[in-house]
């Protein structure tokens, strides 16, 4: 089965479920955010590992599956109301965990890391993971609840406008380029990816913006101007890219084509959702730039 044939087949069964959790919300949407988080460290993990370095994978990964699960906890109402109680007041402030994460980290690299064991690489990694796999997703469970509660069709949308976004600009640019050709963006990180495909990566963004604005955010209640819109699409499929490349750059250091074999036709969680990482955070900025957050 080619390549194209098993993203298209993943695409069909994945996104209908994916509509139905993110309108769903609630716990569900944040443990599918938190195995995300979980899985791509796990893979970011096994990169650094090609490299000599080991981190201290349950850190890194227990960090970024509780993450998600922590955000979700953090706003109020009836999503934190787990076993009958109110977690939201016994959630450390985000500066406090932040740091014991930290010093948990260095201690544990100190009492298990020899100076012969490359305990940087150890510390630096073990930190990375959880900030790249599990805070940058978790801004769209920020998204979700500060735009509707629980069996929303608007906050649906609203997650899934810089989701669609990224999807028509990673396809426009992977077709084009393919067809087009011509000179290399990136030739050293990452060879396939051409300037001519980038190019019809931001136009195929930009069109998908403001398809998506008129056909789903607008009939939902959200009031985006056509220069925002344009602007958001414009934005986010430059981040998509960027992003995309961001996580070649980490393949490449080591010699490899995909982060796992776990997703069919696409690889691993990182090759999936590398470009969702740098959009989903910068897309939370931008809806709070004009007013939607």
């Amino acid at each position: 089965m080619s390549n194209n044939i098993q993203r298209v087949l993943f695409a069909v069964v994945a996104i209908p479920i994916a509509i139905g959790i993110v309108y769903w919300g609630g716990l569900p949407l944040a443990l599918l955010v938190a195995l995300i988080g979980g899985l791509g460290a796990h893979e970011l993990v096994a990169i650094a590992r090609r490299q000599g370095i080991q981190p201290l994978a349950p850190l890194a990964v227990g960090a970024a599956i509780a993450l998600p699960i922590g955000t979700w906890l953090s706003y109020g109402g009836s999503m934190v109301r787990v076993a009958g109680l109110d977690w939201s007041s016994a959630l450390p402030s985000t500066w406090f965990a932040l740091a014991s994460f930290v010093l948990v980290v260095l201690t544990a690299t100190l009492v298990w890391r020899a100076p012969t064991e490359r305990p940087l690489g150890t510390a630096a990694v073990t930190m990375l993971a959880p900030l790249y796999c599990g805070v940058l997703p978790s801004f769209l469970l920020g998204i979700r609840y500060a735009t509707g509660g629980d069996r929303s069709w608007p906050a649906t949308w609203a997650v899934f406008l810089p989701l669609v976004v990224t999807w028509i600009c990673d396809t426009a640019a992977m077709y084009v380029g393919k067809a087009v050709r011509g000179p290399k963006l990136a030739p050293v990180i990452s060879p396939g990816k051409t300037r001519s495909g980038s190019i019809a990566g931001l136009i195929g963004g930009v069109g998908a913006a403001v398809a998506f604005n008129q056909l789903a955010m607008i009939p939902a209640g959200f009031t985006i101007s056509m220069v925002q819109i344009v602007a958001l699409g414009l934005v986010l499929s430059v981040a998509a890219q960027v992003g995309d490349l961001a996580e070649s750059l980490f393949k490449r250091e080591v010699g490899i084509k995909d982060s796992s074999g776990l997703i069919p036709g696409h690889g691993g969680v990182l090759d999936r959702f590398d470009a969702l990482y740098f959009v989903v955070p910068i897309a939370a900025m931008m809806y709070r730039a004009i007013g939607l957050l």
